[in-house]
């Protein structure tokens, strides 16, 4: 239960960043379940396409069915996310207030088997690009930009959890005993694969700083241990954490998910 609370608040972290901002694991898969019955997909579709709210009869009739089943699906995709829900339009007034209308949520649905968090990586090579100092160059800036935003977020973590924090950003982390967590997928990758000696050495400033700022780092250390089909960061904990491997900027480091043939794990 205290790691679904971790999730769940690092997910709203990322979120107030930005109002738009994806929605994508668990809550991404409960959405598009929704989507399985045929007239809730007719709906969402037609209410995209009105660029305007819209009435349960606007809806029903568009649609085909009756008020009272458009209501049903309505609410579902609402309680989905997909949909938003207000009073207002044009439609026909009841007793005592507006009829209830139906717009677009602004939030993107992506679903992505395994997870991939290309979304974080533009904003913080965006951001790298946009604040890069006199003397920087792009890589360092884009690194220090990583790390920076590790620290925000595991300032914010002190009740969170190491464990729910990785797993929410998808790194799909297993203990694989003496003292070594492996994180079996690249959140990262592809991009990670064409560009290891920039992608793997944010992602490494990025643990990094999460760690320092959470306190975890007096436990837990990130360190760069490139290996086949999982990331080429992993954590080290108490006596392994001083068996570094790897260089820690990761310079020049390969990535070891395609040491065979590129594969994508």
């Amino acid at each position: 239960m205290r790691h679904r609370r971790a999730a769940r608040s690092y997910r709203e972290r990322v979120t107030s960043e930005s109002s738009t901002a994806p929605r994508a694991g668990a809550d991404a898969m409960a959405a598009l379940a929704v989507l399985g019955d045929e007239s809730r997909r007719r709906l969402l579709e037609f209410v995209r396409r009105a660029r305007r709210p819209v009435t349960r009869e606007e809806a029903s009739a568009a649609v085909g069915i009756s008020r009272k089943l458009a209501a049903f699906h309505l609410d579902k995709l609402v309680a989905s996310g997909l949909l938003e829900a207000g009073h207002g339009g044009h439609g026909p007034r009841r007793v005592g207030r507006a009829p209830k209308v139906y717009r677009p949520s602004p939030h993107p649905v992506v679903v992505s088997l395994p997870p991939r968090r290309s979304d974080l990586l533009a904003s913080l090579l965006a951001e790298a690009v946009m604040a890069q100092r006199p003397g920087e160059s792009a890589r360092e800036a884009a690194v220090r930009l990583a790390r920076a935003h590790g620290e925000a977020v595991g300032a914010q973590a002190a009740d969170a959890g190491l464990t729910a924090f990785l797993e929410d950003v998808g790194f799909e982390p297993a203990d694989e005993g003496d003292g070594r967590t492996v994180l079996h997928n690249c959140p990262f990758h592809p991009v990670a694969a064409r560009h290891p000696e920039l992608v793997c050495g944010m992602n490494h400033a990025f643990l990094c700083g999460y760690l320092a700022a959470s306190g975890d780092d007096r436990e837990t250390s990130a360190v760069l241990a490139p290996r086949e089909g999982a990331c080429c960061v992993e954590l080290r904990h108490g006596p392994a954490r001083t068996a570094t491997a790897g260089r820690p900027d990761a310079d020049g480091a390969p990535c070891a998910r395609d040491a065979a043939g590129g594969a994508d794990g």
